[in-house]
């Protein structure tokens, strides 16, 4: 891309010019070209994807992440490639960082427990690490709900782009949940809710039983009800109504790759129902 000297550096450089007197003036005057603002090129749609891509194989989240944003400044609504580049990037960053809260979440309950005083100032130590880590995942979640409500749900289409973008939010409002002070989790709960809710009744009306983007909602929703709302009962009912409706409409019109993605969704559904219905079993007997 080429650079260019934007009015703030022009500032700059004539506070500098004043300060260093005539000489320096009549030294910048002789080359007037310094100061010739040249145009900026506009990065083309195939140049962003590109670079996202590379980013993505470097697994250079936060560069992915940049590029999509420039993308979606630029030229609006995201392709189906480009959102799903998108979800990546969130994803990764975020995956990371859940992971490493909750060790250190861990290894800060395990030192509490421990009554000596040298503990207490190690439990102090493993707490500020996990509030650092609370807020860069913080930041992340908030980052892409910022970016969902901003831009990409205005230009959503009705279909799959709409359920895919609500889901999103469902999602990072269901990390900011997980790990949020009581008051907080409770807001971020209750977001959560309302996006999930969105995107399940829109899915319902506008995507088959089959879709990927529907299973993977009702997949979500349904750990939604499991892990924030401590429901396994409203958890299985919902991924069994969504596991036997697309069991129910399966068959050989869909592309291979759809195909695909649907049978690995409804097999990690199929795994979650079985926990969930252990769950249910060895809670019934201890009662």
């Amino acid at each position: 891309m080429m650079r260019s000297i934007g009015p703030s550096s022009c500032l700059a450089a004539a506070g500098i010019e004043k300060a260093a007197g005539r000489a320096a003036t009549s030294a910048v005057c002789s080359h007037p070209a310094r100061f010739i603002q040249m145009p900026v090129r506009v990065i083309s749609r195939d140049e962003y994807l590109l670079l996202a891509k590379v980013a993505e194989e470097a697994e250079r989240y936060e560069d992915l992440v940049a590029q999509i944003k420039g993308l979606t400044q630029t030229y609006g609504a995201l392709t189906i490639e480009e959102r799903n580049l998108l979800s990546v990037a969130y994803k990764n960053i975020t995956n990371s960082l859940r992971s490493s809260w909750r060790v250190v979440d861990s290894l800060e309950k395990l030192e509490s427990a421990r009554p000596s005083t040298q503990s207490k100032h190690q439990v102090a130590l493993i707490r500020r690490q996990r509030v650092r880590i609370e807020k860069e995942l913080t930041d992340a979640c908030k980052d892409i709900v910022k970016l969902l409500n901003d831009s990409l749900l205005a230009t959503a289409k009705a279909g799959e782009e709409t359920v895919f973008y609500y889901k999103l939010k469902g999602d990072y409002y269901r990390y900011l949940a997980e790990f949020a002070q009581q008051q907080e989790r409770s807001r971020y709960s209750d977001l959560s809710l309302a996006a999930y809710k969105f995107a399940y009744k829109h899915a319902l009306a506008m995507l088959e039983p089959t879709h990927p983007t529907r299973l993977g909602l009702a997949l979500n929703f349904a750990v939604y009800y499991h892990d924030v709302r401590k429901s396994p009962e409203r958890a299985c009912h919902l991924g069994k109504h969504a596991f036997d409706e697309a069991v129910a409409c399966l068959d050989d019109s869909s592309s291979m790759q759809v195909m695909r993605d649907s049978m690995m969704i409804l097999q990690l559904l199929r795994d979650d129902l079985v926990i969930w219905s252990s769950e249910m079993q060895r809670d019934a007997v201890s009662k």
